[in-house]
Order: C-alpha cells, then sequence, then structure tokens
C-alpha cells in the first residue's frame, strides 16, 4: 500500500510531458504559410513553410529525445515510418497499382485540376476494357504503319502558332490580334533554335499544312480564348485530330490518367493529363493525352505516344492544397510558366 503511495506521488511530481504549446504554434505556422503559397502562389511563403517544416521535424526530435531518450526517438520513427509503407502497400493492393498517390506539379489540367491537388489513382488491369468503358476514341493502326511512325516522330512533332504575314519570324502562340493567321511549325526545330538565339531561323521550322497528311496523327488548328492575368487574348491551339482518317475532338469528360514518360521524351516525371485518344496496334495500345490547359497534346510537343506498360493509373479523386507539402518539401516551390493564365472553353 506504501509502494502504491509512493508511485502515485512520483507520478504526480513527474509527470509525463505533452507537446509543448510552440510545437503547436509551429504546426500553425505552417498550415498557414502553405494555404497563402497555394492561393497565391508567392514562393516566399513556400520557402517559409519549408524552412517551418525543418524546424518542426528538429523541434519534434529533440523533444522526443528528451523525453525518452535517444533509443525510444529512432524507434519511434522507425515505427512511424514502417506504418507509412504499410498503408502505401495496402493502397497498392486494393487500388491495384504501384503508385495509389500522386500530386498535381503544374498548371497544365487547369481549371480541372490545380497545381497541389493530391490525387487518388486506380490501375488499370485491362486496358481494352478500360477504354471501352470510358468512351475513350480508338483506332486500329497496322503495326507496320505504327513502326514507321516511330521511326519518324520528329515529323509528328508539330503546333500551330500565329505569325505576322510580313514576318513569318515573327511568332506567337498568344496574340491580342484576332486576325493574325496561324501556321502549322515543327516544335523540335523551334526549342532549338530558342535555344540559339537563332530567332530569325524560325522561319526554317514552318511546315506545309499538307504535309502532315503522310503523318499518322494531323492537326486541325482554331483560335480559342484565354484568360491571361486577368485579361482576355487569343491563344493558337489544336481543336481536333484526324488518325487514319477518323477525326477526333477534345472530350473533357475522358478520364484523367498518369503516366511516366521515357529518356525519348520531351517532358519528364510523372504526367497528369487527360486522354484525348488511343490507337491500338496488334494487342498493344498507345495513348494520346492533352492538358486541359495546354494548346496541343503533348505529342505535339515531343513527347511519344504513351505505351499502356507505362500508365500508372487513372485518376478517381483529388484533394486540394494537401499535394503543396510534398512540392515544397520536393524543392519545387517556384510555380511552373503556365499558371498565370487558363484557356477557356
Amino acid at each position: 500500500m506504501r509502494a502504491k503511495q509512493q508511485n502515485q506521488k512520483d507520478e504526480v511530481k513527474h509527470p509525463k510531458e505533452g507537446t509543448p504549446p510552440s510545437i503547436w504554434v509551429l504546426y500553425a505556422l505552417i498550415a498557414l504559410s502553405v494555404i497563402v503559397y497555394a492561393l497565391y502562389g508567392n514562393a516566399i511563403f513556400g520557402a517559409l513553410a519549408f524552412v517551418l517544416i525543418v524546424v518542426t521535424l528538429v523541434a519534434e526530435f529533440r523533444g522526443s529525445v528528451k523525453q525518452g531518450g535517444m533509443k525510444n526517438s529512432v524507434y519511434e520513427i522507425v515505427t512511424a515510418l514502417v506504418g507509412v509503407a504499410v498503408l502505401w502497400l495496402i493502397l497498392s493492393i486494393v487500388l491495384s497499382t504501384t503508385s495509389p498517390l500522386n500530386v498535381v506539379a503544374s498548371c497544365s489540367m487547369l481549371p480541372s485540376m490545380h497545381r497541389g491537388d493530391l490525387v487518388i489513382l486506380h490501375g488499370i488491369s485491362n486496358m481494352s476494357l478500360f477504354l471501352q468503358s470510358k468512351h475513350v476514341p480508338t483506332v486500329n493502326v497496322s503495326p507496320d504503319v505504327l513502326s514507321s511512325t516511330f521511326s519518324n516522330m520528329n515529323s509528328e512533332f508539330l503546333a500551330y502558332y500565329f505569325y505576322s504575314p510580313s514576318n513569318p519570324s515573327d511568332l506567337a502562340e498568344i496574340t491580342n490580334y484576332s486576325s493574325l493567321p496561324m501556321g502549322l511549325y515543327n516544335s523540335i526545330c523551334l526549342a532549338r533554335y530558342a535555344q540559339l538565339a537563332e530567332y530569325k531561323n524560325y522561319r526554317l521550322c514552318a511546315v506545309n499544312q499538307t504535309k502532315q497528311q503522310s503523318n499518322l496523327v494531323q492537326y486541325l488548328a482554331s483560335s480559342s480564348k484565354i484568360l491571361i492575368n486577368g485579361s482576355q487574348s487569343n491563344i493558337a491551339t489544336t481543336s481536333s485530330l484526324i488518325i487514319a482518317n477518323h477525326t477526333i475532338t477534345e472530350n473533357y469528360s475522358n478520364p484523367i490518367i498518369v503516366y511516366q514518360t521515357t529518356p525519348n521524351d520531351s517532358f519528364s516525371g510523372d504526367i497528369i493529363h487527360r486522354l484525348y485518344a488511343a490507337i491500338k496496334s496488334g494487342n498493344n495500345y498507345y495513348l494520346l493525352t492533352k492538358g486541359d490547359n495546354n494548346p496541343g497534346i503533348d505529342m505535339e510537343f515531343g513527347n511519344y505516344p504513351i505505351s499502356q506498360d507505362n500508365v500508372v493509373g487513372y485518376v478517381i479523386a483529388d484533394i486540394p492544397i494537401l499535394g503543396y507539402l510534398k512540392l515544397i518539401l520536393t524543392g519545387q516551390i517556384a510555380s511552373p510558366s503556365g499558371c498565370n493564365y487558363v484557356i477557356l472553353r
């Protein structure tokens, strides 16, 4: 009885410390910084959130060591990491994909999805059934035609730009003049001359409209409205595709997929874009995608048709703002190009 009373006295004298108020203040500041960063895209608040996260982690670790010792702290960290790994494994099994979660890192899917959205993915086990169930336009192409296309992909990388009738080298993707003509230009050629700063050679990248008739995919153009920095302008966009004599227009009800790029592609990393159309060759499927806020499909700007093997999954849900934590921790703080405009539908 005396021993029990003594233990109770000891507990009163040495109560277990909880989370200090200062840590809760840091959490609140992190949340506030992330929200402001998400709303205004100011890199200062993104950097501030990163610093606060680091400070909070250090403070949490030091507090844990002080209370329970180094060994116990390391054990808690390892336990937390194992818990995250187990949760990821469970999600992977349930959602049939090795990457059930991803984050929108650009503004190419505006206004459907925003930078910093956390997306939940489901795998695609049967591409044929998936495309049929989602009513994605699918065109059959012989393996010989597809092989010929892949061996001459440079001719498929074409995009529309406005140009000055008096000076074909004076190009613009966006313009305030609605009367300017639109021309077709090779994207890889334009990128090469842009790097060399030889703008006078842009005219060498022009492609006659009839020359693309021998391509697997042909592009039709239109002038669309774009809201940029609060003002309306015009942007040269691809209005539809012609694949093996099938005309396909953009459908915003098509599913959004995540795919992994290859070393041959101009884009890099995981891309979150909407399915535009599919090409079936033999038993294999190759997908064409487009960002809702991009003027053309991915292939126009240097990406190969996507093999079904490179598809991570399709988006079944997205949660705003939560993905900003990953962007901040991975150093993707500065807003990429294209976040100051939205192509109007």
